[in-house]
Parts: C-alpha cells; sequence; structure tokens
C-alpha cells in the first residue's frame, strides 16, 4: 500500500511478479486456454481510413513541391498497404469463427494482439465481427499506445515490462501469423523462432509469414544457411502465406493436427493456462 516503495528500484521484482500473476487469474477466470498471435505493423490503417486520407491530400491547396510528391508518395503506398489490415481483419474473422465451433470445456485459439492499432486493431476487430473474445497485450510506452476498442472487455492487459509480455505472448500461443511490420515485429518473430529453435517452448507452434511481397524483400534467411549459422531444417519452422484463405486452411490444419486433442492431467492441474517449459 506505499507507492512510493513500489515504484522504486528494491520493488522491481514485485512488479515483475505482478504482471505475471495477475493476467493468470484474469485469464482463468475468462476461461482462455490458448491463443493464435498477430504480430504486425500499428503503422497500416484500415482501405477506408487510408482512402480517405489520400483524397484529402489530393483536394488540398498544396499540390506542388517535393513535400507533396513526398506525402502524395506515402498516402497512395498506405492505400497499398492497408490491404494487410483487411486481410488481418478477415483471416482473424474465419478463425475465430471456427473456434466457436469447437466443443470445448474452455475458450480455445483465442485471437491475441499486442492491443494497439494497426494490425493489432485488425485483428481484433476480426474477432469482433465474429462474435468472439480477443485479447489485447499492450505495453505502455512514452508516446503512448492506446489500446483498439475492439478487445474483449476484460482481456485488454498494459505491461511495464516488455519481457514479461513476450512470456505471454508466448505462454499461451499454439500459433502465430506474423504481417508486415517493422523492428517490432521483427524482435518478436525471432524470439519466438529462437525459442522453437531451442526446443524452450513444450508445444508445437505454428509461425506463419503473411504476405511474401513485403517479406522476401525484407528478410533473406538463406545466407544464414549457407554460411552454417543455421540447419537448413531450421527453414521449415516458417510456413508463408498470401491470402485470408490459405492462411486459414493452413493455420486450421496445423490446429487441428497438434493441437486438438484430449487433455492431459498435467494440462487440467492449471485450468485455462497452456504448459511451457521453464
Amino acid at each position: 500500500m506505499d507507492p512510493a516503495f513500489l515504484e522504486s528500484d528494491e520493488a522491481r521484482p514485485i512488479r515483475i511478479i505482478s504482471e505475471y500473476l495477475e493476467p493468470l487469474g484474469r485469464l482463468r477466470e475468462q476461461n482462455i486456454q490458448d491463443t493464435v498471435v498477430f504480430f504486425g505493423s500499428a503503422r497500416v490503417h484500415s482501405r477506408r481510413e487510408a482512402a480517405s486520407a489520400l483524397a484529402r491530400l489530393q483536394r488540398g491547396k498544396a499540390r506542388r513541391g517535393r513535400a507533396y510528391t513526398a506525402a502524395l508518395k506515402r498516402s497512395r503506398k498506405a492505400v497499398e498497404w492497408s490491404r494487410y489490415y483487411e486481410d488481418a481483419r478477415a483471416l482473424a474473422y474465419q478463425l475465430s469463427k471456427w473456434s466457436r465451433t469447437l466443443e470445448a470445456p474452455r475458450h480455445r485459439f483465442v485471437v491475441c494482439s499486442g492491443g494497439g492499432p494497426g494490425i493489432m486493431e485488425a485483428a481484433n476487430r476480426g474477432a469482433h465481427d465474429a462474435g468472439a473474445k480477443s485479447l489485447g497485450f499492450n505495453i505502455r510506452l512514452p508516446s503512448e499506445q492506446g489500446a483498439n476498442r475492439y478487445i474483449t472487455e476484460g482481456l485488454h492487459f498494459e505491461f511495464h515490462y516488455f519481457f514479461m509480455r513476450k512470456f505471454w505472448f508466448a505462454y499461451l500461443a499454439k500459433a502465430l501469423v506474423i504481417f508486415p511490420g517493422g523492428f517490432g515485429t521483427l524482435d518478436e518473430m525471432f524470439e519466438i523462432l529462437t525459442l522453437a529453435q531451442t526446443q524452450k517452448l513444450s508445444k508445437q507452434i505454428g509461425v506463419f509469414l503473411y504476405g511474401s511481397e513485403y517479406w522476401e524483400e525484407v528478410i533473406d534467411l538463406q545466407p544464414l544457411v549457407d554460411w552454417g549459422a543455421i540447419s537448413p531444417t531450421d527453414l521449415n519452422l516458417l510456413n508463408r502465406v498470401d491470402t485470408p484463405g490459405d492462411a486459414f486452411e493452413q493455420l486450421r490444419a496445423h490446429l487441428m493436427l497438434h493441437h486438438l486433442v484430449p487433455e492431459t492431467p498435467q494440462e487440467d492441474r492449471a485450468p485455462g493456462i497452456a504448459k511451457t517449459r521453464g
């Protein structure tokens, strides 16, 4: 009850354990068993928003000069990029609609995002469209990243520590869908790949890289194999998908093959929470 102490350096371990125990209790109350995590840029807008912004720019008075040309180029790119927002929304809708048909005592394969705008909003919005629950693991930043309005009430979490937020992403996930994004998306993707490669996850996790046009331009992992930094089989950790329909079919096949099995007594000892190593 002493705020000065709880915010001190000495109380850091208490704050860390709080970011484990409080979500644990809430997820049990909400009867969440596991998730499918959507990663991607916060800077992607819906097609409607991107098209409206471009139209406003074109109607504006300043239609000359380098600044206008640069702004026009960015705005047109935003319209092109908006397809990933719409695809994430469509995929989350299909996944959520299907997961609601599963006969299970707990909520399975719940859509989970970083809680913010862009691809995160699209994922939560798709689940909301399907009438399903969805989670948002938000992070407090100096420039505040507000939570999107499509997260289910009671399933919006605010983290101070990045590593605790990442823990919860990995702890519950049965699959990840990684849409185009920046440093944060790459950081989250490679952390999960490292955990999968080193077998620090007790479950078979599927990683789906969405959008070949973007990712083939941004990253090329083959040189890692050529130099001997990773094994050729490590490339099999990534599955490439390009449409909501194809992504859903591959995602559903993975979840049915590896995770729609009877629960073990060991899992039943921690209701609502999937088990990981360590």
